[in-house]
């Protein structure tokens, strides 16, 4: 899987990757490793990480940084596997706050990582690592992190479909390790319940921590015979990532004026 510099050698838009933030120090690495990898796809390539919460930089102080190096123009890219919370709202909140600093600066707003036609290959590449495949005798859960946002939530239960499609399986079912049910432990052992004797767990998460330690101790403890590790720094995002970026970089920019102070 490779990505393409753009078209015409234009100049680079800076990227500012922004992910949510943990607390666990497993998952800023992840999303480091995964920007890494980002750079290395498209070289020369500008692209930095910001996080909402916990980790340092956050995007006011990224932009703060490629501003003060020049830059009259940016790429903010919620890097989250679904569109809820974060950034249907947060990470808004954070440009206006953004423009309001820096008015005469072009902003692009991605859209998120998913849903995305590459994002089951990913699932499937992780599931792989752990020794599962697709099988007739294997039964799949498909747990993410979970959400208030009904929206977001049928996003899993979409990629469950799309991964049931992609086969072959038992049965593919989605759960949620917060805010929603099923969760991770009684989704393996419904389908324990209907004779599925071999269950796995896909862990649809962008990065290890709280979350992804929550899926595999319910999961394991309902008898899941493998969970799969976060997405991380995958192939399949890293491509996301980039087509995300250009779109972004493709759509009119945000700016109140253009000239510089």
């Amino acid at each position: 899987m490779t990505a393409t510099a753009p078209a015409g050698g234009s100049r680079e838009v800076p990227l500012v990757a922004v992910a949510h933030g943990s607390a666990d120090e497993r998952s800023a690495q992840a999303v480091e490793r995964l920007v890494a990898r980002v750079r290395h796809l498209r070289p020369g390539l500008e692209a930095r990480v910001a996080y909402l919460d916990h980790v340092t930089p956050d995007p006011q102080r990224a932009v703060k940084e490629l501003a003060g190096d020049g830059a009259g123009e940016v790429v903010i890219l919620p890097t989250l596997l679904t569109a809820a919370y974060h950034s249907k709202v947060d990470l808004p909140g954070v440009i206006e706050q953004i423009r309001a600093t820096y008015p005469w600066l072009r902003i692009h707003y991605g859209a998120t990582l998913g849903p995305h036609p590459l994002l089951p290959a990913g699932v499937e590449r992780r599931l792989a690592q752990v020794g599962v495949t697709g099988h007739a005798g294997t039964g799949l859960v498909v747990a993410a992190a979970g959400s208030s946002d009904a929206d977001a939530n049928a996003v899993i239960a979409s990629m469950a479909q799309r991964l049931a499609e992609r086969g072959p399986w038992s049965q593919v079912v989605p759960a949620y390790a917060s805010a929603a049910e099923p969760t991770p432990g009684a989704a393996v052992r419904r389908l324990h319940e209907v004779g599925i004797a071999r269950v796995a767990v896909a862990t649809y998460l962008l990065a290890p921590g709280f979350f992804a330690d929550r899926i595999a101790e319910q999961a394991h403890a309902a008898g899941a015979a493998a969970v799969s590790p976060a997405l991380g720094d995958c192939p399949e995002l890293a491509a996301i990532v980039l087509q995300r970026y250009d779109e972004a970089r493709a759509a009119t920019p945000h700016v109140e004026h253009t000239a510089a102070p």
